[in-house]
């Protein structure tokens, strides 16, 4: 890898898991990866221990045409883009309407991560609400699943879900809320995906909301290359590290490690219609959709 992530010291790959699954989240240009070598071996070493499939998911314009390339480049790999809430304090209408072109590429399977970050003070609110509202309206308008990122947002990321109407398909990526919360958005027919935090003893009130979550509504994510779980916390993280997660999740809710593996396998297939990928086709080149500028 030649990006700054790939210096990170990575961990021992985990023990594989017993059945195959999809990491549904992880950021594979900050992972490190810059060209289709790098998609291939990141890839690949998830593949080694049952992580099969991905979804590589954009922050920001840059970020977006790249992972609509590397979506390009390998066949396990789809791709999410949208304009993470930090990055929308002085939006274009070009940039926007660059974010609708490539989201329109046939092996993007949703729009993504988008939402609200109180945490952070990058962006106002009402700019982040505003560029939240014209994602909901995106994806309505194309028919893909709408990923969300929620930090410190709760009651206003589901007023507004409210107030737009949701797409048929809500994603709640790094899900961060508590049990009353997952009730909600269970009740609501959104899917809840988990990553690393949910490994952690003290997140509580996270571990409590996994365990309530229906198995055709949890995900598990990665989030790479971030949010790296336990017993690795500090360490680069990758799609490889999911069985991590799974293997926690498992333990908490009280089922096999593979039959957690294969419901959340299933519930990507159906969420993101991984089945209905097209072929990838060559990359595109410096200039056309999907290339990613320096």
């Amino acid at each position: 890898m030649t990006g700054p992530y790939g210096r990170r010291s990575r961990p021992e790959p985990p023990q594989p898991l017993p059945a195959p699954t999809v990491d549904p989240h992880p950021h594979l240009d900050a992972c490190g990866c810059v060209d289709a070598a790098d998609v291939v071996a990141a890839m690949d070493r998830a593949a080694a221990v049952g992580v099969t499939r991905a979804v590589t998911v954009a922050d920001d314009l840059a970020s977006a045409r790249w992972v609509v390339q590397a979506a390009h480049w390998d066949e396990r790999l789809a791709a999410a883009v949208a304009l993470h809430p930090t990055r929308t304090a002085a939006v274009t209408e070009d940039e926007h309407a660059e974010i609708e072109r490539l989201a329109a590429d046939p092996r993007v399977v949703a729009v993504g991560e988008t939402g609200l970050d109180y945490y952070w003070d990058y962006s106002p609110p009402d700019a982040q609400q505003q560029s939240f509202r014209r994602h909901i309206d995106l994806a309505k308008r194309l028919g893909k699943p709408l990923m969300i990122h929620d930090r410190e947002a709760h009651d206003d990321v589901l007023r507004i879900l409210r107030e737009e109407g949701a797409p048929e398909t809500v994603v709640f990526h790094c899900f961060s809320g508590d049990a009353a919360m997952a009730g909600l958005c269970v009740d609501a027919g959104y899917v809840l995906s988990f990553a690393g935090p949910v490994t952690f003893r003290n997140a509580a009130e996270l571990r409590a909301a996994a365990r309530l979550v229906p198995a055709d509504r949890l995900l598990v994510e990665t989030d790479a290359p971030f949010l790296t779980p336990h017993p690795h916390r500090g360490r680069a993280n990758e799609p490889y590290c999911l069985p991590w997660t799974v293997r926690s999740l498992a333990e908490l809710r009280g089922v096999p490690v593979e039959r957690l593996a294969g419901d959340v396998d299933r519930t990507a297939e159906r969420v993101f219609r991984l089945a209905e990928l097209p072929p990838v086709g060559p990359p595109a080149t410096p200039g056309e959709p999907g290339a990613r500028s320096a």
